[in-house]
């Protein structure tokens, strides 16, 4: 318990050195990926030009494997599974999104002195805060010199992959985002080369801490962000 308490210390001073940025929250339940990207598009769109504010966008999709313009055929996963496979415009690899997993999109502007690179890792940062709310040590990695990008998060125990990210930015305004695996089957993880690391162990919540609920994980991730609905907040 100690260990735990402390490694939460050091992950708020980190997050207290970082601006605020508060959002505005939107939940879903269950979207049609192609829905999501055209409504996340109007989203992008209209915080290009101020008519929204920065926000964080909660859902799920049924199943789908979504890639980067840079993954290879090969990490495609066998037709014969019958899982739609859909190109997308963020960065980063294959991923997987289903039902049981909570998804994040992030359409904020970012200052002038802030590239997307830079909000990538303040996402990260942000996603173990939450995580460790809900009891699981977790950390972000730097890459290693010509390796394989290691965006996301992963668990600090059993070194498992818990998070993807893929994000870009168009005219300063951040799109696409996170996905986070809460309590979904795995095995389609298992059918494609996810985050062009075939050695790459994803696992879930319910995998490393047993019985969690998506209403508290999306709490949790909300909190971390300074994620209110409108008129909630202070």
């Amino acid at each position: 318990m100690f260990g735990l308490c402390a490694w939460l210390f050091r992950g708020r001073l980190i997050l207290e050195g970082m601006r605020a940025r508060p959002l505005t929250l939107v939940q879903d339940d269950l979207v049609d990926y192609d829905t999501a990207m055209e409504r996340m598009t109007d989203m992008v769109g209209e915080r290009q030009q101020d008519a929204r504010p920065d926000t964080l966008w909660l859902l799920s999709h049924p199943s789908v494997y979504t890639i980067g313009r840079r993954t290879p055929m090969a990490h495609l996963p066998d037709p014969t599974r019958g899982i739609p496979v859909v190109e997308t415009g963020r960065g980063g690899q294959l991923t997987y999104h289903g039902p049981g997993q909570l998804v994040g999109y992030l359409v904020v502007k970012l200052g002038e002195d802030q590239g997307i690179v830079d909000y990538v890792r303040e996402v990260e940062l942000r996603l173990v805060e939450a995580l460790g709310k809900l009891g699981l040590p977790a950390e972000r990695r730097d890459t290693p010199p010509g390796s394989e990008l290691l965006t996301g998060v992963w668990t600090v125990e059993t070194r498992r992959k818990i998070i993807s990210i893929g994000m870009r930015q168009s005219r300063g305004v951040t799109s696409h985002g996170f996905a986070l695996n809460v309590d979904g089957d795995l095995t389609p993880w298992d059918w494609a080369i996810a985050c062009g690391m075939p050695d790459v162990d994803m696992t879930s919540l319910k995998r490393e801490l047993g019985t969690i609920s998506m209403d508290e994980v999306r709490t949790a991730v909300a909190t971390a962000f300074e994620a209110t609905r409108e008129g909630d907040g202070a």
